[in-house]
């Protein structure tokens, strides 16, 4: 879609960092800046490749972003992927004080840093709302976080924002919304809090049951909370994950959809749970979370997908953006048992 795409060598030992060089005669200063892969190799024709990000923001109001943040979106078009998703949290938001200005600032800030350079790259950008963006928790009825809510509307509304995606259903956007892209299909939901809320739920499911879904040959599910807790700490007590993930899996199984893609845990586990795949991806930002069993240190990440034409096996490649290395999915636990159940690596799914 975008050129001659390339397509970087998967689950080896290559690292990241050997391949940052310069184009031409560069300031030494602009060779992390703006890093330029090489050595890369193009992809079957016809497949699709997708990046998946997450958790971007640093501390609460911040206008800024990590070295690895900046330092992902300026590798990002030369990787050239069909479509970039962000699985949510792309601002520092749910804090009462935060006044209009400071929320409207946090999304000029990303527009400038995240958004603009993918624009300018002519990459399509799809996301979910994540609770530090627009944070649907509810108190005496009202949304507890209604700024946050109003700033997220304003910037996604704005026509010089909206991504040039092929909506099926935008009537909510941005909280929940449908598209299609190389006929796949994509249900992205406000999973911003632990609880669907019916209506939500009743969309989804007549989303996913609609003829363009199912003659769709992929469908995805995108939101921000995952259907079940793989990180340490906090992020496995429940209101971190969202509630009733056994009936939401099995809603998605019901409509044959291949991947819910989640955020919030601020730890990569690529899994599966009965016939549904499960990518709970890392963050790119602050906070990076060890998993729930296991002894690897936190890192900060971003994940590649390539989808094969007619096939359905999508091929991983996840970098951790910290040491500039391609995460070996062998060092991964090959199960975890999580306070919701028990989940597979998705390499060792049984065929």
């Amino acid at each position: 879609m975008h050129g001659n795409r390339r397509q970087f060598l998967t689950y080896g030992g290559l690292a990241l960092g050997s391949l940052l060089i310069s184009r031409g005669i560069i300031a030494k200063s602009q060779a992390i800046a703006n890093p330029a892969p090489t050595a890369l190799n193009a992809p079957a024709p016809g497949e699709t490749r997708l990046v998946v990000i997450s958790d971007l923001n640093s501390a609460y109001g911040s206008t800024d972003y990590l070295s690895q943040v900046k330092r992902a979106i300026a590798l990002i078009p030369d990787w050239q992927p069909d479509l970039v998703l962000c699985a949510g949290d792309m601002v520092a938001g749910q804090k009462s004080s935060l006044t209009p200005a400071q929320l409207a600032a946090m999304w000029q800030a990303f527009e400038r840093y995240i958004a603009q350079p993918l624009r300018q790259a002519n990459i399509p950008f799809a996301f979910t709302l994540g609770n530090h963006d627009a944070s649907g928790s509810l108190r005496n009825g009202q949304y507890a976080f209604a700024a946050d809510r109003q700033a997220a509307s304003q910037y996604w509304r704005n026509p010089a924002h909206t991504p040039t995606l092929d909506f099926v259903d935008r009537r909510h956007f941005p909280f929940y919304y449908s598209f299609t892209q190389n006929n796949i299909f994509y249900s992205v939901w406000d999973a911003s809090t632990a609880r669907i809320s019916p209506a939500q739920l009743a969309w989804i499911e007549a989303s996913l049951a609609s003829d363009q879904a199912q003659r769709s040959r992929l469908r995805f599910a995108l939101g921000h909370l995952s259907l079940y807790p793989v990180a340490s700490g906090s992020r496995s007590e429940p209101g971190n994950y969202l509630h009733d993930g056994d009936r939401l899996q099995a809603l998605l199984e019901k409509y044959n959809v291949h991947t819910y893609i989640s955020g919030h845990q601020h730890a990569y586990y690529p899994a599966h749970r009965g016939q549904l795949e499960l990518l709970h991806t890392g963050a790119l930002g602050d906070g990076p979370r060890s998993l729930v069993q296991g002894n690897l240190s936190p890192y900060r990440s971003l994940t590649m997908i390539d989808i094969p034409r007619g096939g359905t096996n999508l091929r991983y490649t996840t970098y951790n953006m910290d040491r500039l290395t391609v995460v070996d999915h062998g060092t991964l636990p090959g199960s975890l048992n999580t306070p919701r159940g028990h989940l597979q690596r998705r390499d060792l799914r049984a065929t």
